[in-house]
């Protein structure tokens, strides 16, 4: 039975025709259990999803109190006694309907039910298996937490109440998906994060209709402006400390369960060079690792491109030496500059996403053929020449440095190396034009993305530019809503 033609339909009183109706809504699925009994003078029944729930859980905290009831003249009354005198579990809560009462029994409520009663009393014993703790894989630090986000929404929740304190800080729950039916958190400081910021946001998440929500890719999409941009305007963090920072500073976040990664809500374009670490070394060394970061996404996107317009169209700007070397190296090669070029950073994606995708007893096998077969028998036979097989692998050592930016700076860097080999320095410049264009245009829910550069601003720019001292820092009081333009 499809979930529309039940799921606003209220419980029947009858209990055996209640079971018949719920075993018909599941096709009689082998994971329902249902244990029918006499409580109170009362036919009931206690409804289970096996996998979801804590059998011992439930055995202790549900059904032996439940059994020890006093009879009672009616359900209600029934319902009324557990409702007032028996705690069973902190998480309690009722359903009048069988969209809510599937609803429960698929989270891992105990859902109780009796003959003459048109609800249902649901019960949290939650118990299914789940990932423990770990460190993020994505975003490493030295001197900082090592806890990260896991699949568990309530898990993450507690992670972000135990940085947090505060009742400053709100939780709100919420469903989507028509199918999955996932729990959706939209997490933010409400004395921080502007109210029209919450109320764009949450007409967002309305215009949500899918059936299903499986990634943070379902859910971005409808938090984003629908203009076309190369960067995304929302951000993405697995590590809750860096999650509380920016609700701090105003942001708002979305946690999705089943997805061990939050949606920061707007992100900025200068926080992708920023790092935990950052807050924990003197402002001097963090300043200089920021510039290393900023240099190496240049250099990443650029360095490719560059090297072939100068080569191609502009040799007069090398020295006599270096011209020499490079026309040395080149004139064995087979292939234009431009079609080495295209070649060597296909190779290098190919490779990367063999190395992503492969299982992790062969991974291993990636490098040994990338590394001694491929590179080095590239070079020795000529195809590919060493100056160029040089550019490139720091080009590519420059993008993990910016691993938030790696979509990116894989398209652009393909792209400018196209202008570049085409028109020389001048097509790289026109390139740059659009994409800084672009990349200045991009704005959601009245945040620019440049900010604090563009528009600029001075105390914006004492944690972008460089890392100002923690005395400092403390007596900031910054905010997101510096930058909101209504």
């Amino acid at each position: 039975m499809k979930h529309q033609e039940y799921e606003k339909r209220g419980i029947y009183p009858e209990l055996r025709k209640n079971i018949s109706f719920i075993k018909e809504i599941t096709d009689g699925s082998s994971d329902i259990l249902v244990n029918e009994f006499i409580t109170g003078g009362i036919k009931c029944a206690l409804l289970c999803c096996e996998g979801m729930m804590s059998s011992q859980t439930t055995a202790d905290m549900v059904l032996e109190p439940l059994t020890g009831i006093e009879n009672q003249d009616s359900p209600k009354s029934l319902f009324s006694y557990i409702q007032t005198y028996l705690l069973l579990s902190t998480d309690r809560t009722s359903a009048e309907n069988y969209g809510d009462m599937m609803r429960m029994l698929h989270s891992g409520f105990a859902v109780l039910i009796a003959d003459g009663a048109d609800s249902a009393l649901a019960f949290g014993v939650q118990g299914y298996a789940s990932r423990g703790i770990q460190e993020p894989s994505g975003e490493g630090n030295i001197l900082g937490s090592h806890e990260g986000f896991v699949e568990t929404i309530r898990t993450n929740m507690s992670m972000l109440r135990r940085r947090l304190k505060t009742p400053e800080l709100v939780m709100k729950l919420m469903v989507k998906g028509s199918s999955s039916h996932t729990d959706i958190c939209l997490c933010y400081m409400k004395d921080r994060v502007p109210q029209k910021l919450l109320d764009r946001i949450m007409k967002s998440l309305d215009e949500i209709k899918l059936e299903s929500i499986l990634s943070t890719g379902y859910v971005r999409p409808f938090l984003e402006q629908k203009n076309f941009n190369l960067f995304s305007s929302t951000g993405l963090t697995e590590r809750p400390d860096v999650l509380c920072s920016k609700l701090i500073e105003g942001r708002a976040a979305v946690l999705i369960d089943g997805i061990p990664y939050a949606i920061i809500i707007p992100r900025l374009f200068c926080e992708s060079f920023h790092t935990l670490d950052d807050y924990a070394h003197k402002p001097y060394y963090s300043t200089f690792l920021r510039w290393i970061r900023y240099g190496a996404f240049v250099l990443s996107v650029l360095l490719p491109a560059i090297y072939a317009a100068i080569v191609m169209y502009h040799p007069e700007l090398l020295n006599s030496t270096l011209l020499l070397l490079l026309v040395q190296e080149e004139k064995n090669a087979p292939l234009s500059i431009l079609t080495e070029s295209f070649l060597v950073l296909l190779m290098y994606e190919v490779i990367r996403e063999a190395g992503v995708r492969l299982p992790k007893p062969v991974g291993g096998s990636v490098s040994i053929i990338s590394g001694l077969i491929i590179g080095d028998a590239a070079v020795k036979s000529g195809l590919v020449s060493t100056p160029l097989l040089t550019m490139t692998a720091l080009a590519v050592l420059g993008g993990l440095v910016v691993p938030d930016l790696n979509p990116q700076i894989t398209v652009l860097r393909f792209a400018f190396l196209a202008a570049g080999g085409i028109m020389g320095l001048f097509g790289i410049s026109i390139l740059a034009c659009i994409v800084l264009t672009n990349i200045c245009g991009t704005e959601d829910y009245g945040f620019p993305f440049t900010a604090p550069l563009s528009p600029f601003s001075s105390k914006g720019m004492e944690d972008t530019a460089v890392r100002i001292g923690m005395r400092k820092m403390q007596n900031r009081g910054f905010t997101v809503e510096e930058y909101f333009n209504e």
